[in-house]
């Protein structure tokens, strides 16, 4: 496999299955060991925290709305390369990736990123870190209590770089990284 089919397929893949290829990456860059309950995806034994992992797919937001004569529109633009976002255009481009499902009291450290058409950015931020200074909004579901979510888009991604970007990969890079010993 090359890092444009492994690209395709992490696109491809339904949410549940996305989540566990990112925390398999997390895990391995990390070196990172198993959870220790449901409440958290990933331990590291070495600093006793409990790790999270939230990652996004980066497409240009879909302008078309879905109505009797454009439905069959949306779909084909859902599965086309005309979504894609390459790293370099993002701040041309209109994006929203939504990290949601931010429970802060059950972990340490969240690792959470945003898969683009060329690259991988993965950021790194303490819970107590996690806040007004990246828009999180503890108010996700009516009452959820303790649980919230925060939007990256191309308003708001420089926040992010300038202070929480933990590693870029390309897509050759967590190619090799994913590939069994």
């Amino acid at each position: 496999m090359d890092g444009k089919q492994l690209r395709d397929g992490i696109y491809a893949l339904n949410t549940r299955r996305f989540g566990s290829v990112a925390e398999e990456m997390i895990k391995r860059l990390v070196s990172l060991g198993k959870s220790k309950n449901l409440f958290h995806d990933l331990y590291d034994d070495v600093k006793n925290h409990r790790v999270e992992v939230k990652f996004s797919v980066v497409r240009k937001k879909s302008m078309t709305p879905i109505r009797t004569e454009t439905v069959l529109q949306c779909i084909e633009e859902a599965v086309s390369e005309h979504r894609l976002v390459e790293f370099e255009s993002w701040s041309d481009c209109l994006f929203d990736c939504n990290i949601q499902q931010i429970k802060r009291a059950e972990f340490e450290v969240l690792y959470y990123g945003l898969f683009f058409s060329d690259k991988v950015l993965i950021f790194s931020i303490r819970s107590e870190e996690i806040g007004s200074k990246i828009n999180y909004s503890n108010k996700q579901h009516k009452g959820n209590v303790g649980e919230g979510q925060f939007h990256i888009n191309e308003k708001k991604l420089q926040v992010h770089l300038d202070n929480y970007l933990y590693k870029t990969l390309t897509y050759d890079e967590l190619c090799k990284l994913l590939t069994p010993d």
